[in-house]
């Protein structure tokens, strides 16, 4: 027999109910049962702990017996798992080793976790628990009989309490499933009246409550639902195509660029693009910026149905697609592309600036040894320009290896340890190892640093921010130069390092904001005259940056150049 809705609904319920009730029932009980459990092996590790006090004080097992009562079981046993003791089997030398038992697994790893089981050496149920001291275990349990029992039997008042609220939900669930019954039952009439497409009641005399007013508007919006069917279907097939595009800004038109939908990141993209904010989709219309699409939109052969262009505003550079629909609707994305374009331009540049870099010495050396080659040379002339080639292969050298150390900064930052560097003790080293190329420019180094000035950093890229200045000073400040490097500042969590020359300066000043570029020059020629790869600033730029701080350039007062830079205080 086929149940109908009321009855189908009461069985439900019912058995929700039902498992519901079950369910808190059995979670009561078990948890009840925990609890009184948990309560047992309290005791029982606090009788582990009497014994052990008592084994401390060199105490007989024997003697222990009478500290606790006399339905323990206490069993000792070593580190290998032999009984050593045991209070109820008289004879121990036939106990197997005891390490596979459960309350010893669980000793080891010190859970406090209880086992019931049948002893295997006498027959008899207990509740055992196990306690790992120093070199052995110390077993007691306690006999599993109907005390024990009776004491972890959980209460049943409970259970009564929640079978009579069972029974009482059981009324209100049949009076409830009554009355949705009925209103259900008028509803499946007035739907099959729509499905076999007859005129369905204007006024449909549904009871008063909420299935009444839902199918009074049933009715009433039955005609525009079959009206808007079909483009509802079109529409979803529209959204269908863009749901992997979540991350652009796209907007949906009509025909007659009416906006149909759009997403927030399209109105702020259309107001990075445009002067003024604009909130607007069809803003884009309007504006100059975009009249390459609105071009291809109205005069676009019926073939075309796709459009793409490229838009730079506001040091942004944004790509612009436009897809034509099957009913002449369509949609307009605006992605932003300043990541990709930029890494493209700075490929390219840094491209162009390697491959530059690398000419001059290579065409040096392949010419120097096309001389060896070629000519019959002196062993004195053919060493020199052996000599040649070698110091241009040294130069070679060095820029691969500064571009190699920006590299790793940039991508690779975690590689690099950070420790505790005492600058002064860093400087002392630096001064000596450049002390020959300072003596032939008669350039002197000093500094005013306070002692056991700490930084937290990495030793080899502190190194280098303080070489490169240097060597940028030996190359390019002149002969008869000062050095002065002091700490001007310091604050919570930086110390402000000031590294200063008096030398020639850089005349023109719109330089100073570009000597940190990657191979920028004041003049041609001037890095690779001098020996220098062009990347020793940007390697100095890019140890302070990593090291959370920043770094400026100025032409000193008196003449010369000045860098200011922070780094970050040690622990």
């Amino acid at each position: 027999m086929k149940l109908n809705y009321k009855h189908r609904l009461f069985l439900y319920i019912f058995l929700l109910f039902a498992l519901f009730t079950a369910g808190v029932i059995i979670f009561e009980q078990s948890r009840e049962r925990k609890y009184k459990t948990e309560a047992l092996v309290e005791k029982l590790d606090a009788y582990a702990s009497v014994v052990n006090t008592a084994l401390q004080n060199k105490q007989q097992p024997d003697s222990i017996l009478s500290l606790l009562p006399a339905n323990i079981r206490l069993t000792l046993i070593d580190h290998t798992g032999k009984v050593f003791y045991d209070n109820v089997i008289d004879d121990i030398s036939h106990l197997e080793h005891h390490l596979s038992r459960p309350e010893i697994k669980a000793a080891q790893s010190n859970n406090r976790t209880s086992d019931v089981r049948l002893s295997s050496s006498n027959q008899v149920e207990y509740l055992y628990y196990a306690k790992w001291v120093p070199n052995y275990y110390i077993r007691v349990a306690l006999p599993y009989d109907v005390h024990v029992q009776h004491f972890l039997k959980a209460d049943n008042f409970f259970l009564y309490y929640v079978l009579i609220l069972f029974a009482v939900m059981l009324l209100l669930i049949n009076y409830v499933s009554g009355r949705f019954g009925k209103s259900i039952n008028q509803l499946r009439n007035f739907t099959h009246a729509i499905e076999n497409e007859k005129e369905p009641m204007l006024v449909p005399e549904f009871s008063h409550d909420e299935l009444g007013e839902i199918s009074a508007k049933i009715a009433e919006n039955y005609q525009q639902l079959k009206r808007n069917k079909k483009e509802i279907a079109a529409e979803r097939e529209k959204l269908l195509q863009h749901v992997y595009s979540s991350e652009e800004g796209l907007c949906f038109f009509s025909e007659k660029r009416k906006v149909q939908f759009y997403n927030g990141l399209f109105i702020q993209y259309l107001t990075i693009i445009g002067d003024e904010p604009n909130t607007e989709a069809s803003a884009i219309f309007s504006n100059p910026l975009f009249e390459k699409v609105t071009t291809f939109l109205s005069s676009h052969a019926k073939d075309e149905n796709y459009f793409e262009t490229q838009i730079a505003k506001q040091g942004k550079y944004f790509a612009l697609r436009v897809n034509i629909f099957d009913d002449r609707s369509f949609e307009i994305i605006i992605n932003d592309i300043t990541r990709q374009e930029k890494t493209r331009l700075l490929k390219q540049e840094m491209t162009g600036n390697i491959a530059h870099e690398l000419r001059t010495p290579v065409t040096s050396i392949r010419g120097y040894l096309e001389t060896v080659l070629q000519q019959s040379l002196s062993e004195e002339k053919t060493h020199q320009f052996l000599e040649k080639a070698y110091n241009q292969t040294l130069s070679l050298s060095g820029l691969i290896q500064d571009m190699s150390l920006i590299t790793k900064m940039e991508e690779a930052p975690a590689s690099f340890q950070i420790e505790q560097v005492n600058i002064n003790t860093l400087l002392e080293g630096l001064k000596s190892d450049l002390e020959i190329p300072l003596q032939e420019k008669n350039i002197t180094m000093e500094w005013n640093i306070p002692p056991n000035t700490i930084i937290g950093g990495n030793r080899n890229l502190l190194y280098s921010i303080f070489r490169n200045l240097t060597e940028n000073t030996i190359r390019y400040a002149g002969n008869d130069v000062n050095i002065l490097i002091k700490q001007y500042n310091e604050d919570k969590d930086f110390r402000y390092f000031s590294f200063a020359d008096n030398g020639v300066g850089i005349p023109n000043e719109h330089h100073l904001n570009r000597l940190f570029e990657r191979f920028y020059r004041i003049n041609e020629g001037r890095t690779r005259d001098t020996g220098g790869s062009g990347l020793g600033l940007s390697i100095v730029k890019n140890a302070v940056l990593f090291h959370k701080g920043s770094i400026v350039a100025k032409n000193r007062l008196g003449g010369g150049l000045e860098f200011l830079f922070r780094l970050p205080k040690g622990e």
